[in-house]
C-alpha cells in the first residue's frame, strides 16, 4: 500500500471528527456529521473546501493566453490581471473534466 499525503488541514479535519479517505493519493474528509446536516448548514450559513491538495499549472511566454484560451471554456483574453475566472476544463471531444479556477497575473 502507497503512502498517502496529507494537507495541511489533515490535523484540523481530524480534530472536527470527520471520516477521512483516500482520495486521489490523499487522505480527505468526505463527511462530518450528516449529509442532510451539512447541506443544511451550508445553505443556512457558509461551507468550505479544502483545495490544497489539487494541483497548480503555470502559463508564461507569448503564448500563455493562446494555450490557457485552448484549454478552458471562458474567455480570459479581457480578463485583468490579478483577477480570477472560474472556468471549465474540457476533454479534447468536449467532455467535461473538472471546475477549476485560472489567476491571471498578468498578459503573459
Amino acid at each position: 500500500m502507497t503512502n498517502l499525503k496529507r494537507t495541511g488541514l489533515y490535523q484540523a479535519h481530524v480534530n472536527a471528527n470527520a471520516r477521512i479517505v483516500p482520495f486521489a493519493g490523499w487522505e480527505m474528509p468526505v463527511q462530518y456529521t450528516s449529509i442532510i446536516e451539512e447541506h443544511l448548514a451550508v445553505r443556512k450559513k457558509a461551507g468550505l473546501f479544502d483545495v490544497s491538495h489539487m494541483g497548480e499549472v503555470f502559463f508564461s511566454g507569448k503564448d500563455a493566453l493562446l494555450n490557457v484560451q485552448n484549454l478552458i471554456t471562458n474567455d480570459v483574453s479581457n480578463v485583468k490581471p490579478n483577477r480570477i475566472v472560474y472556468s471549465g476544463l474540457l476533454y479534447p471531444h468536449g467532455g467535461f473534466v473538472d471546475d477549476l479556477l485560472v489567476y491571471k497575473f498578468s498578459d503573459t
